[in-house]
């Protein structure tokens, strides 16, 4: 079942029978570059699909397939799913794209349907975004999506940047240029 869609991609629930195409994705060292799990083999990334499912049945949200509409090839996921952070349930908006759909404005594009849905149809009230500070390119995505403020922290021992995006502040950006 289809939750959203943009103008290449569209986005539905991740699991099992993705597998074997997440798993070549997450096993990429520099996909996996700066995620504080590190690099997943196959076991590891079948534990994150149980985890996604789990979240989409208690939840009704979580990181969610990407899928190009012209080819129906799976090239990552984006979703927003709970992160404790310093203490606080947050819902954190996270992606990770096959290396060869870099720098092809995907990640900017999801990001933006994954915002929409959170803010449209979930009626979140704020998303958070955490970016490890050497992420230039993950920081560029955020900002072009409309994350604008950010705190500085240390989340799983690394320096983070923790962006937060509220409701207002996407029905604001919303208005003005969608």
């Amino acid at each position: 079942m289809q939750l959203f869609e943009t103008e290449r991609l569209f986005a539905r629930k991740l699991s099992h029978q993705d597998l074997s195409a997440l798993a070549e994705i997450l096993s990429d060292p520099e996909v996996m570059e700066y995620s504080v799990r590190g690099v997943c083999d196959v076991a590891a990334t079948k534990k994150f699909i149980d985890w996604c499912v789990e979240c989409y049945a208690s939840r009704g949200i979580g990181p969610w397939a990407l899928v190009k509409k012209d080819s129906g090839d799976l090239i990552g996921f984006c979703g927003v799913g709970p992160e404790l952070v310093a203490g606080v349930e947050e819902t954190n908006l996270g992606y990770r794209l096959a290396r060869k759909f870099w720098n092809q404005g995907f990640a900017t594009e999801a990001a933006i349907g994954v915002l929409g849905y959170a803010f449209g149809q979930k009626k979140f009230s704020s998303v958070v975004v955490i970016i490890e500070q050497e992420n230039g390119a993950s920081v560029r995505v955020s900002e072009k999506a409309g994350f604008r403020h950010y705190t500085t922290l240390e989340f799983h021992g690394q320096s983070v940047r923790l962006y937060r995006m509220t409701c207002r502040d996407w029905s604001i950006l919303h208005n003005k240029y969608g």
